[in-house]
């Protein structure tokens, strides 16, 4: 495993150019302990609510602590928000930053206290556990999420993260766990941890590289109910338009509705996905004539680790087709699509594109 502590100009854009114009943006950049800190911080993290969940009952991580406006917290969730305060004090002593965070007052806090907001060198947002429900019942493994941009102000954004980390919370009955990391323009690194005597092995991950969805997992995103017939409609015309007619007692395709964001993008980095849409912020109208409220969708710090996805090769596009961004804050709602491949997209994003127009969830494509 490569250290990451002893790399210079972790932060250098390759092609020499960046979003200030000038060097002092491009010297901002250059912190080669950041990574180290921040991998050490997941570590923490993973640990302390791996210990609570070998501590306590189902029923007992799956109380409810609160309802924020974002997210209803529950008791697993206040485990990982205790060690945020370890990554401010980690990181405090050396580095200025804003930390976007669920459960901050207002959704960040400046570190040092004593800093302008605007005066800080970093913008650095995380979420602590991605894929809470199922970790707290113990069906799928959840993930620590953290994406780091130089402080751009509010206009801070997606685009902006230079490095993103991830780190698999495992199950109680699980001794592997993945840990992956990516600079801008430097590719994916990833090592497995085996929980059980410390190792830690390099790992190397690749999307599928099949042209199709066939026989392969294709997802549209419907965790909650309020409108799953709407969206399973959408995903039955873009199954039928993208494959051959099923025969019988055969499955074509399959779907994997793995409530963590982190862990889709996992999925796709792994090879495990093809195509994953999650459309839920577009679903607020329909949801409005049935009576309900808007849909819990994905928020930045959900997908603040598509960096990763994307440096190992992962298209990663918002519901229009555009590169995905979305400001750092943590009340945004985020409509997203993965793609394994160039060529997965290319016969999927037609069909997904004419079903989101015909529904009105996107506006009509303008003539040439």
């Amino acid at each position: 495993m490569t250290d990451p502590t002893s790399r210079q100009n972790h932060f250098a854009n390759p092609s020499g150019q960046d979003r200030f114009g000038d060097s002092s943006g491009r010297d901002r950049f250059a912190d080669p302990g950041l990574l180290g800190r921040i991998l050490t911080w997941h570590d923490q993290v993973r640990n302390a609510v791996v210990a609570a969940t070998e501590r306590q009952t189902v029923e007992g991580l799956a109380a409810v602590n609160r309802d924020d406006e974002g997210d209803t917290i529950y008791a697993l969730d206040v485990v990982s928000e205790k060690v945020i305060e370890r990554l401010a004090e980690a990181l405090g002593r050396e580095q200025s930053f804003v930390l976007v965070a669920e459960g901050l007052p207002g959704g960040q806090r400046c570190v040092p206290e004593t800093i302008d907001e605007h005066a800080a060198t970093w913008r650095i947002i995380v979420d602590p556990i991605d894929g809470t429900r199922g970790l707290m019942y113990q069906k799928r493994s959840a993930w620590i999420l953290t994406g780091v941009a130089p402080n751009r102000g509010p206009a801070t954004s997606l685009r902006d993260i230079v490095l993103a980390v991830q780190t698999e919370i495992p199950l109680v009955k699980q001794h592997l766990a993945d840990q992956l990391w990516a600079v801008r323009g430097g590719g994916v690194e990833a090592v497995r941890l085996n929980r059980l005597t410390g190792e830690r092995v390099p790992l190397r991950l690749r999307p599928s590289d099949a042209s199709s969805i066939a026989h392969g997992f294709s997802t549209v995103v419907r965790f909650f109910p309020g409108v799953r017939d709407v969206l399973g409609a959408l995903d039955e015309a873009i199954i039928r338009g993208s494959l051959d007619a099923q025969p019988t007692g055969k499955a074509l395709c399959f779907e994997d509705q793995y409530a963590s964001t982190g862990g889709q993008l996992y999925e796709l980095i792994a090879g495990h996905d093809r195509f994953i849409a999650d459309l839920r912020p577009l679903t607020a109208a329909s949801l409005a004539e049935r009576g309900l409220a808007r849909p819990l969708a994905c928020h930045p710090y959900d997908i603040c680790c598509a960096l990763i996805a994307e440096e190992s090769g992962v298209i990663v596009t918002d519901a229009s087709g555009h590169p995905l961004d979305a400001p750092l804050t943590v009340d945004a709602d985020v409509a997203w699509i993965g793609y394994a491949n160039a060529k997965i997209r290319s016969a999927m994003e037609p069909l997904l594109q004419r079903e989101l127009r015909a529904r009105g969830w996107l506006a009509p494509e303008e003539p040439a």
